[in-house]
């Protein structure tokens, strides 16, 4: 496994109760530079830790399951999937970016980074501030602190973090309830029902049902469906995910639309659970409960079920039920403050991580636990936060000597459904080969079924 700084070594310690002790994980081949971006923070080393862990776990499944296999990365795929999207062209177009109401805007007293990108939060901050477009937004926001424009907009539904330092931040309740978990914490019971024959791919007739959204969890599903997983992703025909970010992170995975809230489509949704093994869910604590999704019903009716569920802010504390992502999480837990510069007149401005790395890392975190529970023979549920990723992180801090260093990534050219896709290679080999990717298949039109009958 590649040498990550000690100070990164909550990544692998976590999972430790699951996969046993750090010196008998499988090896993970790598090879490249150890550092490449070089920034104030180690995000290779977060990088290298999360999908080295993530792959170590799945040799160890494929060995439970008789089917040895030796994974590996290097320093150009970490760098080219970790920034995927900056990689994805369709037809030769390039993803939208941050819409006109999402990033850093000045207040009276510092600084805000708000998220408009999904419709339904441009409403909400529309609705907290009073105006819809981004020259508007940023008058009306210098009148404001920016703890208030934080509260106005989470009031009414919206999405946005205030810049605080990092030293701030952790004196907060909410930073001390994050804390207060490693970066997984599991809850495990032993899983009766046997794994499927492998026959290939390291995940072979494994079923998992995908139910996270935007970036980290469907870059988790993505590496099980790399590995030859059943994955079948349901998102809400109320909340659409972005096209882009489906291309991006769907390769390999079916994509269904169904209203969860229909009594008809939420028993069909357990029936599905009664044949799976992996359950994702990346909404809110608690939103998924009247669903009978929480960790206590699941335990209950579908005790073999491996969940493994992410949330932004952790799952207790008082920020435990508020929404956030990884460009929120930066600014709150002041990882903006570390990255930020002077502007050339003396004026401070925020900065940001050269990759979202907290969606990524988590992600990664997220398979790893999967495919630890059920290399392990363990099920019940592992949970993450973007959150508490942002504290491993801050907690490593720089890496002592490190130097940029420009990768060359071959890209692949894929045909889709949606276009010519040009898109970063997968993040891990098998026995020293790149791994094909099935193209994302058009979005929403998959069967809720799974894609072989039961063998239990």
């Amino acid at each position: 496994m590649v040498r990550v700084s000690s100070r990164l070594v909550d990544i692998t310690e976590s999972l430790l109760p699951v996969l046993g002790p750090a010196t008998e994980l499988p090896e993970v081949a790598w090879s490249g530079p150890r550092t490449w971006w070089a920034g104030p923070l180690d995000v290779e080393g977060l990088a290298a830790a999360s999908v080295t862990l993530a792959s170590a776990a799945a040799t160890r499944l494929a060995e439970r399951r008789g089917n040895p296999v030796l994974l590996g990365t290097t320093a150009d795929l970490l760098a080219a999937n970790f920034g995927s999207l900056d990689h994805l062209r369709i037809d030769g177009r390039a993803p939208v970016g941050f819409a006109p109401l999402s990033g850093y805007f000045e207040t009276a007293d510092g600084w805000v980074r708000l998220h408009g990108n999904y419709p339904h939060h441009a409403a909400a901050l529309g609705e907290a501030l009073g105006v819809g477009d981004r020259d508007s937004l940023a008058v009306v926001l210098r009148d404001l602190s920016a703890l208030d424009v934080e509260r106005r907009v989470r009031a009414a539904g919206g999405i946005a973090g205030a810049l605080r330092r990092p030293a701030a931040w952790r004196t907060s309740e909410p930073a001390r309830a994050v804390d207060a978990s490693p970066w997984i914490a599991v809850d495990l019971h032993p899983r009766q029902r046997p794994l499927p024959a492998a026959s290939g791919s390291p995940l072979s007739g494994i079923r998992v049902l995908d139910l996270t959204r935007v970036i980290a969890g469907p870059t988790g599903s993505r590496l099980l469906a790399l590995l030859g997983a059943d994955v079948l992703r349901v998102d809400p025909p109320q909340l659409p995910e972005l096209l882009d970010q489906h291309l991006d992170t769907g390769f390999g995975k079916r994509s269904a639309v169904a209203d969860l809230r229909d009594p008809a489509v939420a028993a069909r949704l357990h029936e599905l659970l009664d044949g799976a093994d992996v359950l994702l869910t990346g909404y809110r604590p608690g939103a998924l409960g009247g669903l009978g999704l929480d960790p206590a019903s699941l335990a209950e009716r579908h005790p073999d079920v491996v969940h493994v569920s992410l949330s932004a802010w952790g799952e207790t504390g008082p920020w435990g039920s508020e929404r956030g992502f990884d460009s929120i999480v930066q600014s709150v837990t002041g990882i903006g403050h570390v990255y930020g510069s002077s502007d050339g007149t003396g004026r401070f401005v925020p900065g940001a991580l050269p990759v979202q790395a907290l969606d990524h890392a988590t992600g990664y975190g997220m398979a790893a636990a999967a495919m630890a529970m059920l290399a392990s023979g363990q099920a019940g549920t592992a949970s993450l936060s973007l959150a508490r990723t942002a504290h491993v992180l801050l907690d490593a801090g720089p890496l002592p000597g490190a130097t940029a260093a420009t990768l060359d990534v071959d890209l692949v050219t894929t045909p889709s459904t949606h276009g010519l896709l040009v898109h970063a290679p997968a993040p891990v080999t098998l026995d020293g080969v790149s791994i094909p990717q099935q193209a994302p298949g058009a979005y929403g039109r998959a069967d809720l079924a799974w894609l072989t009958p039961s063998a239990s």
